[in-house]
């Protein structure tokens, strides 16, 4: 900084300096007009005058789509962008993306995400089994696992994403369905003797009615086995819940089916039937699958009775 002596010295002979500036500030002024004039608008070597067709062409914006085969730290019912969070499946998650789908035609037409219960919907929940099916190895309702079909933000569908998303995640039991942390991924899960197989149990029944469904080894003493999914078509949910005949009947074909006894009006005087079947929204959306099991109130086998025939499962 300049002391202040200097500044108020030079103030004294303010007007020479400021008409010496001029003067230079002229000059130079003329002399820059001079070197305009002389090179006139001439275009640098190789170069041409028109700046704009040299710029590269925008790309077309890309709508979001979410990946297959990656784990999700979270679990979400809608898929917000903010809440997708994808990690390796090595790593601690909740759920796995095991397929990704694209609804098309009238199912991608309305101008929201399809209601639960809609065509488009129940759609997606078909595409999602089919799949889910195939990379687990098998039905995934015969293990301690739940599927949630994932459909864009009302936003985003709006800005026209049509995908949806096949979440499955590993769930503590059949009455606790809540996802449960885990690292690996569910392909192949239910191929061979995996331990997320359902298998026997031991209900705590009270009043005539399971309150709980406790897994135990089948070598262990049990009254509960797991036989297969029935597929309650042309049943309704609120028939499901009263218990309708038809279920029943449903299942003990499966018995007789995983046993090997013959399947016919005897059954039901061999074992009885529990089934577990889907929640509301699930039934909604296409979700027909009933879990059915082998139920005996008299004895408690140690061992599975799958393919027992009739020495394993006797009239009573």
């Amino acid at each position: 900084m300049l002391p202040l002596r200097g500044g108020t010295a030079a103030r004294t002979d303010g007007a020479e300096g400021t008409d010496a500036m001029r003067r230079y500030g002229t000059a130079l002024l003329v002399g820059l007009l001079a070197l305009l004039a002389s090179t006139g608008c001439r275009t640098p070597a190789g170069l041409d005058a028109d700046l704009v067709d040299d710029w590269p062409a925008l790309a077309a914006p890309q709508r979001f789509v979410p990946a297959a085969g990656v784990c999700q730290r979270g679990t979400q019912h809608i898929g917000y962008l903010g809440g997708y969070q994808p990690v390796d499946c090595a790593l601690p998650h909740h759920g796995e993306t095991l397929h990704v789908g694209t609804l098309t035609g009238a199912h991608a037409s309305p101008a929201a995400p399809p209601a639960s219960g809609s065509a488009a919907r129940r759609a997606a929940h078909a595409e999602c089994d089919r799949e889910v099916h195939r990379a687990l190895g098998g039905d995934w309702r015969a293990g301690r696992l739940d599927l949630v079909v994932v459909l864009p933000s009302p936003e985003a569908w709006t800005g026209g994403a049509r995908w949806f998303r096949c979440d499955v995640s590993e769930i503590r039991g059949l009455d606790e369905p809540g996802a449960v942390p885990r690292t690996g991924s569910l392909r192949g899960a239910l191929k061979g003797d995996g331990d997320l197989r359902l298998r026997c149990f031991d209900p705590r029944v009270a009043d005539g009615a399971v309150e709980a469904m406790v897994p135990v080894a089948c070598t262990a003493r049990h009254h509960a086995e797991f036989v297969g999914v029935w597929q309650a078509e042309g049943v309704s949910h609120a028939q499901l819940g009263r218990g309708d005949e038809r279920v029943h009947r449903g299942c003990l074909r499966l018995i007789a089916r995983y046993t090997g006894v013959p399947d016919d009006d005897a059954v039901r005087f061999r074992a009885g039937s529990i089934f577990y079947h889907p929640r509301e929204r699930q039934w909604r959306d296409g979700n027909r699958g009933v879990q059915c099991f082998l139920w005996l109130d008299d004895r408690a086998p140690t061992r599975s009775l799958k393919g027992a025939g009739t020495r394993g499962l006797p009239l009573r």
